[in-house]
């Protein structure tokens, strides 16, 4: 068998980086072309903004935004963008926005989106996904546009048996974010339509944890441990799994799947995100929160 030229081996940093991109690519299942986070964001009440820069091997791989947005009575928006950026830019240049806005229902608690669309740019191709939903639960449309002639952003036709009943990827993580300030667990079990495919997003608790603010995190306290996991349900899965499941099933064999710490850092608003750590067979990868700002608070991370 030839031997692959070392020239050609993915470094670390690269194929940690590129278990990032894919991960973004998940949301893409993906409104406006990112923006990085700025301190200059405005402090409303029921509105969090959060910055993360991911690391794999020490070095800063890519960096990202999320916004959520509670301040219109019974509405929702949740917001993600991120970017390659240094040496991975170069290899792997990638960039991805995500947003998900619809109805907060009371009677019984519930997050249900009204539409999801999503922009992701690889290598200088874009990608544009939009869902629809109505207020009852029921899937409406779905619309693509790429490079092919035939994906112009008018509706496609979908299977039934893969859109019914589903939600977006970001309406299921707010969800279980929602629930904890209410004393509820992060767990959870969502079905998602990413445009070729059906699949569950489970989420499960580990622990009750306190974390340290460390130079490279600027979160400090109490915050909870969970994992994170997608099961194929439909439509285009390959029968060997690649892309996030393949790294999804590489941090199973290492004894962990992708981990998230979630706290609480608004009284009555959802909980967030703080850190991510994905283990893969070329390295761990870490995502932590350097900057935090809503109504009350502000939080930078000092470099």
């Amino acid at each position: 068998m030839m031997k692959v030229p070392q020239a050609l081996k993915p470094s670390r940093k690269v194929w940690a980086g590129r278990a990032f991109v894919l991960w973004g690519i998940i949301f893409s299942g993906s409104f406006l072309l990112f923006s990085p986070v700025t301190s200059g964001a405005p402090l409303y009440k029921n509105f969090q903004h959060m910055e993360y820069d991911v690391y794999s091997g020490g070095f800063h791989v890519v960096e990202a935004g999320l916004e959520i947005d509670y301040t219109r009575e019974g509405r929702y928006r949740m917001v993600f963008g991120a970017r390659t950026r240094g040496l991975l830019d170069k290899l792997v240049p990638w960039k991805g926005s995500f947003e998900s806005e619809g109805w907060r229902f009371s009677n019984p608690e519930k997050i249900r989106p009204q539409r999801h669309k999503s922009v992701a740019v690889f290598r200088g191709e874009k990608d544009i996904k939009e869902y629809k939903y109505g207020k009852d639960g029921s899937f409406q449309e779905y619309r693509l546009e790429d490079d092919d002639a035939q994906n112009d952003g008018s509706p496609k036709e979908v299977d039934p048996v893969l859109t019914k009943n589903t939600t977006d990827v970001l309406a299921a993580t707010l969800t279980v974010l929602d629930r904890l300030p209410k004393g509820g667990k992060c767990e959870g079990a969502d079905e998602i339509f990413d445009g070729k495919r059906r699949y569950r997003l489970m989420f499960k608790e580990i622990r009750r944890v306190t974390l340290e603010a460390t130079r490279y995190n600027v979160y400090a306290g109490p915050a909870v441990e969970c994992t994170a996991e997608i099961e194929p349900m439909g439509g285009a899965w390959h029968k060997k799994p690649r892309g996030w499941l393949s790294i999804q099933e590489q941090g199973r064999k290492k004894g962990t799947m992708p981990t998230v710490w979630i706290a609480n850092m608004e009284e009555k608003g959802p909980a967030v995100p703080v850190k991510v750590r994905v283990k893969t067979e070329y390295g761990t990868l870490f995502m932590h929160m350097t900057a935090y700002q809503n109504g009350n608070k502000s939080l930078k991370l000092e470099r």
